[in-house]
Order: structure tokens, then C-alpha cells, then sequence
């Protein structure tokens, strides 16, 4: 499958309602004088320091009509940019990329963020996601088709756009950085594709599993999708999370934000009564299949780029067994870390130590020599 221009399609501009913000060549938003203003002293001092520019395009999907969603933002005025200095995000199971890595949280969202570090940032929305294109099954009853959107597919539609990226870039290898089941997504690309990988980011990484795991796919037969409600979305962001240190986790409004971004990029499940959002289920079948029967679906001892694991300690959904033991797996990474998030789920992204996540993550990318001795 193609990406050259001719079927890289960039959107026009208009206003996305998720985010209030322009679609196409944004530029000044994130501007320090302007955002210091907007945050509270904590969050201004991590403030992107340059101007930021935004640019989407729409990549073709294997089926015909559905597109594949990608969203751009770097330093404004700059197109050149070292392998080392770029940076491609896919999501987890359930909710899109560009409503949470994309989420301007107090005027600030995590791409913004990588985007004032210097850094060329990309997200991807798998088909059936957030703002790309709802396949055939999505218009028919759940029952109707099976689960679609495997792993195997997932990381091929991320081959898709690494490789867009490369020749857009006119680089080798770039950095990749997964969340949840995107850690598997990632992983299982990288551990085929070293040779187009800088370094591997695996925030809250999917493992075995000897636990019960909070997402499932309801009983009877899987169909093609699932449908959330903003209830259980919150009810399962908290689970795990103590009594006493729930109230101040998740800062005000932001999780009405996030769940308002986020349910609206389904317009079909937002009719419904009450709204709901609707996930591939291609995801649940793989867990079924593969995590939750002690069989990985890849080896990570085939990755041979350097990798961090970041994790939180509260995290419900991949426990931090998961993490662990995955950990001991990556046998050929050059080097490789693992870091422990306290008072975090697996959305600490989006909560109030999410600073303490986005340093530690620039920290890993940026690093000149990580294994000098002195």
C-alpha cells in the first residue's frame, strides 16, 4: 500500500470540537509567555519553550474509504529533524490517541510537551478510533462480525505510518512509544522492524496475565465491537486507586475533559441513550487468545533496541507483575529500564504526577551516552 502525497491527504482548516483548537498549521498556542500565563507555577515551568505547529493527514487503509488518522505537531518553522528526534504514539484498547496524548490539560497536552522539547511527534488512531475511519462491522450489530483490529493488524497500520514518517522525514529509524495494549502493538513491530526503530517507550506494558483482567468482552460470543459508557470509564480509571487518595488524583475537570473529547469522536455511540463509546474488539480476542492463556503473542527477547518500561503503582488494568516480568524478557535490548510511578494508574498520563511521567520519558529519549561510566 502506497503513502507517497498523492494519497497522504492533509485535512483544511476547520475547528476541531474536542480540543477547540485549528486543525491545520496551528501555530502560537503553546508559545511559553502566553502558556505560563494560562498554568498554575507547577505546570509552567515544563511550558514548551517554542512555538508549535500542527499538521493531520489521512493515510488509506486496506479497506477502501477508511483512513487512517494522523496528527503532526513540531516546533514551528522547522522541517529537518534527527531520527533520535522523533516520536510516534498509538493508544491502548479502548480510547483513541488524540483525545490523550493530545489532550491540552491545563493548556498543556503530553504532545505538546514532547513538541517544546524539540522533538517531531506523531500520533496515530487506528481504524475503528478516535478520529479515523469506523470499518464495515462498526455499522452492523456487534454480533454480527467477529472481533477485527488484531495486533498483528494494529502493527501493521503502524508499519504504515512509521514508514510515511521515515520518507517524509528522509530518516532510517525513528522512536516509538506505545500505551497498554499499544505496548503490544509496538512491541511486536519492533521486534520485526529493529533495523527502523530508535528507542522503544512501553508505558504500562501488556503481559501474562494471573489476574482477572477489567477489560472484558461481556458474555456470549465476542462480536466486532464493544460499547463504554462514561460511568464504567470512570468507575475503571479508579479502580485500584485507595479511598483516601482518590478525590485529588484526577485534577477538576479533568476528567469530564478527557471523557467529553473522547466519547464525542463517536457520533453513532453518543446517540444512544445513555452514550456510549465503541472499541474495536480485536483487542479483547488477543487477550483471550494469547495474555490471559500464558502465551505471548510475540518474543521481546527479538527486540534489540533500547528500551523503558514506565509503569504506576496503582495501575488496575496491567498490574505491575505485568510490567515486571516483562522486563526480564527483553534479553537482547543494548540497554533497558524500569521505571515505578507512585500515587499513578494506567492513565497516570492524564493525573496530577503526570509531570513526573513526562520527564521521565524525555529523559530516556533525549539521553546523549545513557551507558557512560563517568
Amino acid at each position: 500500500m502506497s503513502d507517497g502525497p498523492s494519497q497522504t491527504r492533509p485535512r483544511q482548516g476547520r475547528t476541531r470540537p474536542e480540543t477547540g483548537l485549528p486543525r491545520r498549521q496551528m501555530f502560537g498556542a503553546v508559545a511559553a509567555a502566553g502558556l505560563a500565563a494560562a498554568l498554575p507555577p507547577s505546570a509552567a515551568t515544563a511550558a514548551p519553550s517554542t512555538r508549535l505547529q500542527t499538521e493531520e493527514f489521512r493515510l488509506p487503509w486496506s479497506e477502501p474509504g477508511i483512513d487512517i488518522y494522523v496528527r503532526n505537531k513540531h516546533p514551528a518553522g522547522t522541517d529537518r529533524f534527527a531520527g533520535d528526534r522523533i516520536l510516534l504514539f498509538v493508544h491502548g484498547s479502548t480510547y483513541p490517541a488524540s483525545t490523550a496524548f493530545d489532550l491540552p490539560l491545563g493548556g498543556m497536552s503530553a504532545m505538546d510537551y514532547f513538541a517544546g522539547q524539540g522533538f517531531d511527534v506523531y500520533l496515530v488512531d487506528l481504524p475503528g478510533y478516535g478520529q479515523s475511519g469506523r470499518p464495515a462491522p462498526m455499522s452492523a450489530p456487534a454480533a454480527d462480525n467477529p472481533p477485527f483490529m488484531r495486533t498483528p493488524d494494529a502493527a501493521k497500520v503502524v508499519g504504515q505510518v512509521v514508514d510515511f514518517i521515515l520518507k517524509r522525514r528522509n530518516v532510517d529509524k525513528i522512536d516509538l512509544m506505545g500505551w497498554s495494549w499499544g505496548t503490544s502493538t509496538m512491541g511486536l513491530y519492533t521486534s520485526t522492524h529493529n533495523d527502523r526503530v530508535n528507542r522503544l517507550v512501553l508505558y504500562a506494558p501488556q503481559w501474562l496475565a494471573r489476574t482477572p483482567a477489567l477489560m472484558a468482552g461481556g458474555s456470549g460470543p465476542l462480536g466486532a465491537y464493544r460499547s463504554v459508557s462514561r460511568d464504567s470509564a470512570k468507575a475503571r480509571w479508579l479502580t485500584g486507586v485507595p479511598e483516601d487518595k482518590q478525590a485529588d488524583l484526577i485534577p477538576p475537570g479533568w476528567f469530564d475533559q478527557w471523557a467529553d473529547a473522547t466519547f464525542a469522536t463517536d457520533p453513532v455511540g453518543a446517540r444512544q441513550s445513555p452514550p456510549v463509546l465503541r472499541a474495536p474488539n480485536g483487542t479483547v480476542a488477543d487477550k483471550d487468545a494469547y495474555w490471559a492463556a500464558g502465551k505471548p503473542l510475540y518474543d521481546p527477547g527479538d527486540i534489540r533496541v533500547p528500551v523503558l518500561l514506565i509503569h504506576a503503582e496503582w495501575d488496575a488494568d496491567l498490574p505491575s507483575y505485568q510490567a515486571q516480568e516483562y522486563f526480564t524478557t527483553l534479553t537482547h535490548a543494548p540497554y533497558k529500564r524500569f521505571i515505578e510511578l507512585g500515587e499513578g494508574t494506567h492513565t497516570v498520563m492524564m493525573e496530577k504526577n503526570r509531570m513526573q511521567f513526562l520527564h521521565a520519558v524525555a529523559a530516556f529519549l533525549t539521553e546523549a551516552d545513557p551507558q557512560a561510566l563517568n
